[in-house]
């Protein structure tokens, strides 16, 4: 019987992290935790309850009512992926928006929001076999993984990918606001003080600016498949 392995896949907004780790995931018959959804997760519910908004930032709110947040993954036999559950609703939908890109990478900067969902995600982990993909699984969560790769690409193709995901769902967005957002949250991700996002010393850098993602697809694949051989050997 082969020995599963972790894999961690990190890198920059908009580069297609989750798609292909989700994917990935499938393939190999592991299981996929999407980080960025728990993060926007986070950030919807303190926006609902008005602790955080373009012109209000409540630390203190924040911190208070974190405790309370549940959040759970639960499978869609419709989709056949796992969908992010705030307070027991579906909220997938929802937590892609605009508004909550906005403001994800100010709440995800507190130090405090990371350790809580950090420990989740490490308990999701313990046995294995998972493909987890987020901003500093590599370096934080999962700083032994078998296998880190971490995605980037042009700002200009990422905010182009955005945008056509974004209007593809019905949002009304300008391509200049959304590569902004990129941009800003390149910036926040980068220079916050807990966890900035940086690529793991031996980490696989993939630049997928010049491929679809049936390409980027099979090439990571290729990647995991030799190291999952290389663990067994």
């Amino acid at each position: 019987m082969n020995k599963k392995i972790t894999i961690a896949i990190d890198g920059h907004s908009s580069t297609g992290k989750s798609t292909v780790a989700r994917r990935l995931a499938k393939e190999l018959g592991y299981i996929y935790v999407d980080t960025g959804a728990m993060y926007r997760a986070v950030t919807l519910y303190m926006m609902r309850k008005v602790f955080v908004s373009e012109s209000n930032f409540n630390e203190e709110a924040i911190l208070r009512h974190l405790p309370f947040v549940d959040l759970e993954f639960k499978f869609n036999d419709k989709t056949g992926k796992a969908d992010m559950y705030l307070e027991n609703e579906n909220v997938e939908e929802e937590i892609r928006y605009m508004e909550v890109s906005k403001h994800v990478s100010q709440v995800s900067a507190i130090p405090e929001v990371r350790r809580k969902l950090v420990e989740q995600q490490q308990e999701m982990g313990k046995e294995k076999g998972v493909v987890m993909d987020g901003r500093d699984i590599g370096t934080v969560v999962f700083p032994d993984a078998e296998l880190k790769i971490f995605m980037t690409a042009s700002t200009e193709k990422r905010a182009h990918r955005r945008y056509a995901e974004l209007k593809a769902r019905g949002e009304e967005v300008e391509y200049d606001e959304v590569e902004k957002n990129v941009k800003e949250r390149d910036y926040l991700d980068s220079t916050r003080e807990d966890s900035p996002l940086v690529r793991a010393e031996d980490a696989i850098e993939f630049d997928n600016s010049d491929m679809d993602l049936e390409e980027q697809f099979e090439k990571i694949l290729k990647i995991a498949q030799d190291k999952i051989q290389e663990v067994n050997s």
